[in-house]
């Protein structure tokens, strides 16, 4: 049997975005999206995660890889290359297990969004073509390099192009069409042979086939900004058959009629001032009810189901003209009587949640979100973790993003 190790490299100490390897993506911490690339390829025998951080190590154990040992901290820091990573990894396995494999592949979690079947592709391609070192996935560039340009020092003098095109005298004047096509290459997957790594000292080799990767899956982290950037990408743009570390999540909806929510820690923060008598009074957002307003105007209807039976529940919904339920310990039951009630079908609702209570509704409904500080296993369980937090505004972020589907 050909063995396949996958190897994601995670270190702890990332300076653009803090604990990021561990930071939730589309409700899953951002290294179990390479690892789940590993685990669910079909020529990947192991799934390793090299890392220098014992949290970290925690997470990719719990998503199903292998930590068998953690980096040294001389291999993690922010000018550490991938080669001195990888070839510490494959000389810890042999001195310590004896374990050699046939072929490497390096699975970045700064590209998480990867289409079902591109690892094996990559590995399948690798072993076709015995004279290749490395099969590394490109995407058609975005900017064509044969209309980029070098300045002169000072920026005070004529530019020169960047690159000629034998046969096109000004290849920057000229067509796109006529130019010859570029690609880049991207985080998705590498392929490596094992003695690329070992005896020539890198992470390519001379000899790199191309594998081609469709653009829309084209996801490369580097900021906060990237980030809300691809999770809104993830479930809005389209994208299918991909590799999810859990269950696939679900389609936004086509038409919504209702959105339904929980109350505390959704319409509020989930704090609670309590006077020496017993009043109860919690935070709300303003903008929260300005989205449920618009919302309605648009003709969806909103409900809130909580388990709490508290005045204030009744004067905010009051305040926003929704109808409310109280004292809801069963909110699966609550809702199937409502979408009956109302003859909705479930992929006509929306619902919101933050706390395990919620769990049971979410897959009555045909699409469930959850607030950006909900518990973990509701964030892992949502079809989209909104950026906002409970109480923060997180509401009228989804309220927006219903209208912005409707037109």
């Amino acid at each position: 049997m050909t063995e396949v190790l996958a190897i994601i490299p995670a270190r702890g100490g990332s300076k653009g975005i803090p604990r990021k390897n561990i930071r939730d993506f589309g409700g899953y911490p951002l290294l179990a999206w390479s690892v789940a690339a590993g685990l669910q390829a079909e020529t990947v025998t192991r799934v390793i995660v090299s890392t220098d951080d014992e949290e970290i190590a925690a997470v990719a154990r719990a998503w199903g890889a292998e930590t068998p040992f953690l980096r040294p901290a001389e291999f993690a820091q922010d000018d550490t290359t991938d080669l001195p990573v990888f070839v510490h990894a494959l000389a810890w396995l042999a001195e310590h297990e004896g374990y050699r494999p046939d072929v490497v592949v390096q699975l970045r979690p700064t590209s998480p969004i990867r289409p079902a079947g591109l690892v094996d592709a990559a590995v399948r391609r690798l072993l076709a073509h015995p004279d290749a070192d490395c099969v590394r996935g490109v995407v058609p560039a975005g900017q064509n390099p044969h209309k980029m340009w070098r300045l002169p020092q000072g920026e005070d003098g004529p530019m020169t192009n960047l690159l000629d095109v034998p046969g096109i005298a000004e290849p920057y004047n000229a067509p796109r069409q006529s130019l010859p096509p570029v690609y880049w290459q991207t985080g998705h997957v590498d392929a490596i042979r094992p003695r690329t790594i070992l005896q020539k000292r890198s992470m390519s080799g001379e000899r790199i086939y191309p594998l081609v990767i469709d653009p829309r899956y084209t996801v490369d982290i580097d900021n906060l900004y990237d980030w809300a950037k691809y999770e809104w990408l993830l479930t809005f743009g389209g994208l299918e058959d991909i590799v999810w570390p859990g269950q696939p999540k679900r389609p936004f909806p086509r038409r919504v009629r209702l959105l339904a929510l929980d109350f505390d820690g959704v319409l509020t923060d989930n704090r609670v001032w309590t006077d020496e008598t017993g009043r109860e009074m919690v935070a709300a957002s303003r903008g929260d009810g300005f989205g449920i307003a618009a919302l309605k105007r648009a003709g969806v209807d909103v409900v809130v189901i909580s388990k709490e039976r508290n005045p204030v529940v009744a004067a905010r919904c009051a305040k926003m003209q929704v109808q409310h339920f109280q004292g809801v310990d069963d909110k699966a039951t609550l809702f199937r009587k409502l979408l009956a009630e109302r003859g909705l079908s479930a992929d006509e609702v929306i619902y919101v949640g933050n706390d395990l209570n919620d769990l049971p509704v979410f897959p009555l409904a045909g699409w469930a979100a959850a607030v950006a500080d909900a518990e973990p296993r509701v964030r892992r369980a949502a079809d989209y973790v909104l950026a906002r937090r409970g109480g923060q505004g997180a509401v009228r972020e989804l309220c927006d993003l219903i209208l912005n589907q409707r037109r």
